[in-house]
This record gives structure tokens, C-alpha cells and sequence, in this order.
């Protein structure tokens, strides 16, 4: 078959800290440098453990067939070596599934000498993170995990993604979502601008509750902004103030040009943005952050206004 070799940027930049000219002198492929194409036998490949992706789309993997007969597999699947005469798979699920379905035997592959697991996972996530595919909850599960497991920074998930730093918070605010509302973002009920118009709401009930009124009224963004803004403006005034100056508050806090305000806001600072106005037009504007990284995004942010 004819095939010429292609990686992910993020994977490839990995592969050369990863592979090398060592040799493998663990099995059968002792003549082929690590990080050399060679041929693998199907059966001796487990699964990824960290594979990202929960669903492959079964008209994807029909059309991948396709190509692979006509065109031959165009980018090697990549792998680790395990105990024995196995391999682990670190990217290229679907090529892997496709094979199986057309009955090949063997599989061009690329084999790695990966330091660890967090390495695996790191070069799993990378790779499968830069592909158009996954959907929002994958990708931003992904980057959470890149950052809890592999202790990698935001900055340092955009540098290998080619993503920018706000991109990346942005994903990760989705995970504030009640779990119910997440599950519509993934299988496509909810798009992403939903998704973030919902996270001006803290009661989760509410949340679920306007996603399926969203879903019904098939409701487009713009609308979704303006009835939480209208929830927002209605809710139940504080003890300390009068219903009347709470309603002034509302009236001023999240008109259309107020609104419009908090909207540029979130959408520069990749996060939530709460501004709070008294009837004399004093008040304080509330910049969220997550984590030290993303308070440290922020502050950059403010800087370069500097």
C-alpha cells in the first residue's frame, strides 16, 4: 500500500522527545529504530486506556475504509511497546478499527519508547485533541485532564495544541454545566454558545431546565442570552434591600447595552464576568478564575491594557 507518513504537530513534537535512534531489542522488531514505520500484527494491539473520544461515528469509520482501499492508510498508527510481544495504542483508533473491519492482519505503525504513563497520556490527549472530531465535553474533559494528571499549564496545552489560552478556559468552563446539560452539548443538542450563555446561571436546576426549553423552542443563542438575562434580573432581591431597589438594580445591571458590556467582557477574558450597579451608577465589575494558571492569564490580559 502506498502511504506517506503524517503526525498531529502536538505528537509529532513529542516523538522526538520520545523516540530517537534507541533500538528495540524487546521483540521480533529488533532491526527497526523506535520511531521508525513498520508493519504490526493487529492482534497484538490492546487499546488505548486514555483514549478521549467515548463515540466514534459510524459513517466516519465507513468512509476511512473507503480511502484506506482506495488510497492505502495515509498516517501510521502510533504505539508503545508492553510486556511481551504487545503494543499499546497511543493514537489512531479509528485507522485501527477500520483495519480490523476490512480484515487486514498487520498495520503500519510507528513504535515509541514512552517514559511513562503520564507521558502516554499526554501524548494520547495531545494527538487526539488537535482532531476535529471530538465533540466540546471530550475536548474539554481532555484539557482538564492534561491539567490535573499531567500537570501541564494552559499555556503549555495551547503551546502543543496550537489553540490560544482563552480557547482552552473557555472548554473548561463547560464543565461547570450540571452533568444532565452536558450530555446535550455532547451529542449535539446544545451547541457550545448555549452552553456558555448557560453558565451566567448558578442553580443547576434552572440550567436543566432552561437547556430543555432551549431544546424544545429551539431557541437560537441570542435568545437564550436575553431570557437569562431576564432570569438573572428577576431574581429574588436580598434581605438587606428593598424589592424597588433591586428592581432599579436589574433594570440597570442587565439592559441590552449592559448586557452587551458583560458579553465583549466574558468574551476577552475567556471567563465568567459579573458587574453589580448601585442607583448612584457606582458598583464593582467580578472577574472569575479557576485556577492559579488562569489567574495568571487574566493578569496578563489586564497588563497588555496597561
Amino acid at each position: 500500500m502506498k502511504s506517506v507518513s503524517r503526525l498531529g504537530r502536538g505528537l509529532d513534537a513529542l516523538l522526538k522527545k520520545e523516540g530517537g535512534d534507541s533500538t528495540d531489542n524487546t521483540s521480533g522488531v529488533a532491526a527497526s529504530r523506535l520511531g521508525e514505520r513498520q508493519s504490526v500484527d493487529i492482534d497484538k494491539i490492546l487499546p488505548n486506556p486514555y483514549q478521549p473520544r467515548r463515540e466514534f461515528d459510524r459513517d466516519s469509520i465507513e468512509e476511512l475504509k473507503a480511502s484506506i482501499k482506495e488510497n492505502g492508510l495515509l498516517q501510521p498508527v502510533a504505539l508503545r511497546k508492553k510486556g511481551g510481544d504487545q503494543y499499546e495504542l497511543i493514537s489512531g483508533e479509528r485507522r485501527l478499527r477500520a483495519f480490523r473491519e476490512l480484515g487486514f492482519k498487520k498495520i503500519p505503525a510507528i513504535v515509541l519508547e514512552v517514559s511513562s504513563d503520564t507521558k502516554m497520556l499526554e501524548m494520547a490527549l495531545t494527538e487526539n485533541l488537535q482532531r476535529e472530531d471530538l465533540n466540546p465535553i471530550e475536548i474539554a474533559n481532555g484539557y482538564r485532564q492534561l491539567i490535573e494528571e499531567c500537570k501541564l499549564t494552559q499555556e503549555q496545552i495551547a503551546e502543543r495544541i496550537g489553540k490560544d489560552r482563552a480557547t482552552i478556559a473557555n472548554f473548561l468552563r463547560l464543565l461547570k454545566l450540571p452533568q444532565k446539560v452536558q450530555e446535550l452539548v455532547s451529542d449535539g443538542s446544545l451547541s457550545v454558545g448555549h452552553a456558555r450563555a448557560l453558565l451566567s446561571i448558578d442553580d443547576p436546576g434552572v440550567v436543566i431546565e432552561l437547556a430543555n426549553k432551549i431544546i424544545s423552542n429551539q431557541m437560537n443563542v441570542r435568545q437564550v442570552e436575553a431570557e437569562v438575562r431576564r432570569r438573572i434580573g428577576n431574581r429574588k432581591p436580598s434581605k438587606t434591600r428593598s424589592i424597588q431597589d433591586e428592581r432599579k438594580d436589574a433594570n440597570q445591571r442587565y439592559d441590552a447595552n449592559i448586557g452587551e458590556v458583560i458579553s465583549k467582557l466574558q468574551a476577552k477574558f475567556g471567563t465568567r464576568i459579573k458587574l453589580r450597579m448601585t442607583p448612584s451608577k457606582a458598583g464593582e465589575i467580578r472577574i472569575e478564575f479557576y485556577s492559579q494558571d488562569d489567574l495568571n492569564r487574566i493578569l496578563e490580559i489586564l497588563m497588555d491594557e496597561e
